[in-house]
């Protein structure tokens, strides 16, 4: 097993990552009936793709010599209705002025669009990824 998932009642839940003992709490947002005082569970996958991105970005980093620390994304999620899904996810990448070569710069967007959790995420969500040099 990877997480416990416990509902604590009014739209909340709590995870726990039994490897760590880690918790996060999750609440239905408020256009849907919830008090939107913690991460949603589509915050956190639309929050988790930009994760698993700069986590990839990290990884290909160190392999090829270079240094990304201090990167940021910023992460817009879009929500339709009928049925109510993530349509849309927007994320911005800030990368500190490293001087980053033409190379490097490839690697850093193949690694971002290649990450585990973009390539699990439905073919119809629209995926925008721009990156700040």
């Amino acid at each position: 097993m990877t997480c416990e998932v416990t509902y604590k009642g009014e739209l909340r839940c709590e995870m726990t990552h039994l490897q760590s003992g880690d918790k996060i709490i999750t609440d239905a947002p408020t256009d849907n009936h919830g008090r939107g005082k913690a991460f949603s569970p589509t915050d956190l996958t639309s929050s988790s793709t930009a994760v698993c991105a700069l986590t990839t970005i990290g990884i290909a980093a160190e392999m090829h010599g270079f240094n990304i620390e201090g990167s940021k994304a910023e992460v817009t999620k879009v929500m339709s209705n009928n049925p109510r899904r993530i349509s849309e996810v927007h994320i911005t990448f800030y990368f500190p002025f490293f001087n980053y070569s033409q190379k490097e710069k490839k690697l850093i967007e193949h690694a971002a669009r290649t990450c585990p959790v973009m390539l699990s995420l439905h073919p119809d969500i629209k995926k925008e990824m721009t990156f700040i040099f």
